[in-house]
């Protein structure tokens, strides 16, 4: 055994940074970040540059796209509004989201979009953030009539097109008849961008406002949000989707003059975050605290957190995630085995790597990861600016946590 700093082994924080340096040795990670704690003891690795072939150098501030990594932090929002009863799990969402009333569900999925039934019931709250209120990116389902409707749409991000304003959004999204019965099965992507809406709608505030108000400026989240201003731009490195045949390098987002680089019109909970290792590991933080901030300010109640963290998904719902896991492993290079999901972000249900059951948190395609440990009293954020367009991303996140958690000090 190395020797003990306390949380980690000596030994073992060696090995986490040699791994790490090693894939930006290898210059297909031009940078990165990795902040991880046990409990109070917290170490940083920053390694490489800001921009592919040199630039700046990489730093504990720097500001990262988040993508999917916003899912399990925009979600608190919902939570906030659970907690103080202004929304319940049960409620049909049709107050809110009269766009979606009166709800055709298709025949089969790979139906025309108006070969249709009637839907068995209204669409739920629940629905909405257990991620089974009936549409979704189902990646198994592409070039299916639906999936080319949603994408013909708009309705996801990282198109060409950037989103529409909300109101719009939720029009288009009313045109479409739902692929499944709500509450029958899993699905990704698009119930996180509806549950901001939602709040927009419950709270009359923007998305942004209500998350800054209520979890960011708690947290002090203070580089947290759905853009960059002008005048912290420069520390916004460009985000690159390199060639998946050559390997070569291309930029898919400028800093200074990409998708972040604005506000948007369309704040999108489920991808469209920037932000921090410091201001997620104060997020993720507060979730090991069962709600609580560092400093005894309660963010969300304990009951809150754990409806979250854990499983909230039946046997049938469970079964499109988990033949996406397990069947359609090279969608995302060897990712998505957790088992279960919670309330915007993957709760580990079985042992399919070295991280233990209860584990939750999730990853973004844009080459970032956040995950909490509670078993161990884990947190570990990992942030880089290469695109999933190639495994690499995917191969330094997953060497990451294996190597952290032979780090911890038995």
């Amino acid at each position: 055994m190395g020797q003990s700093t306390g949380g980690f082994s000596k030994a073992g924080l060696r090995k986490v940074h040699d791994v790490l340096a090693r894939h930006v040795d290898s210059g297909r990670i031009p940078g990165v970040v990795a902040l991880f704690s046990k409990g109070d003891e917290t170490h940083v690795e920053t390694m490489g540059a800001m921009e592919h072939g040199g630039g700046a150098p990489m730093s504990r501030d720097t500001i990262f796209r988040m993508a999917s990594t916003s899912k399990p932090v925009s979600v608190a929002a919902a939570m906030v509004l659970l907690d103080e009863c202004r929304l319940r799990l049960d409620d049909s969402v049709e107050q809110w989201l009269p766009e979606l009333a009166d709800r055709k569900v298709l025949k089969s999925i790979d139906s025309p979009v108006d070969d249709t039934v009637p839907a068995r019931r209204p669409i739920t709250v629940r629905d909405v953030l257990t991620s089974t209120f009936g549409l979704g990116m189902d990646m198994t389902v592409i070039g299916t009539p639906v999936m080319n409707e949603v994408f013909a749409r708009g309705l996801t991000p990282n198109l060409p097109e950037p989103m529409p304003e909300q109101d719009e959004w939720m029009r288009r999204l009313g045109e479409l008849p739902l692929m499944h019965q709500p509450g029958e099965r899993w699905q990704y992507q698009i119930a996180s961008d509806l549950a901001g809406v939602l709040v927009s709608r419950v709270t009359g505030q923007s998305f942004e406002s209500f998350l800054r108000e209520r979890i960011f400026e708690p947290l002090g989240m203070k580089d947290t949000g759905f853009h960059v201003p002008a005048d912290q731009i420069h520390r916004l490195p460009p985000l690159y989707a390199p060639d998946p045949a050559t390997g070569e390098f291309h930029v898919w987002d400028d800093a200074a003059t990409g998708r972040h680089s604005a506000p948007p019109a369309f704040q999108g909970g489920g991808g469209g975050l920037n932000s921090t290792a410091d201001d997620y590991h104060a997020y993720f933080r507060m979730l090991l605290d069962k709600g609580l901030h560092t400093n005894g300010e309660r963010i969300l109640s304990r009951a809150a957190v754990e409806l979250m963290t854990t499983n909230r998904l039946n046997a049938e719902q469970l079964a499109a995630r988990t033949a996406l896991a397990s069947q359609n492993v090279h969608i995302s290079f060897g990712q998505g085995q957790h088992g279960g999901w919670g309330i915007g972000m993957a709760v580990r249900t079985y042992r399919g790597d070295y991280a233990p059951v209860g584990q939750f948190g999730w990853d973004g395609g844009s080459g970032a990861s956040a995950y909490a440990d509670p078993v161990n009293d884990v947190t570990g954020i990992l942030l880089t600016q290469v695109g999933a367009s190639v495994p690499d991303p995917i191969h330094i996140i997953l060497d990451f946590w294996t190597t952290l958690y032979q780090a911890l000090d038995d």
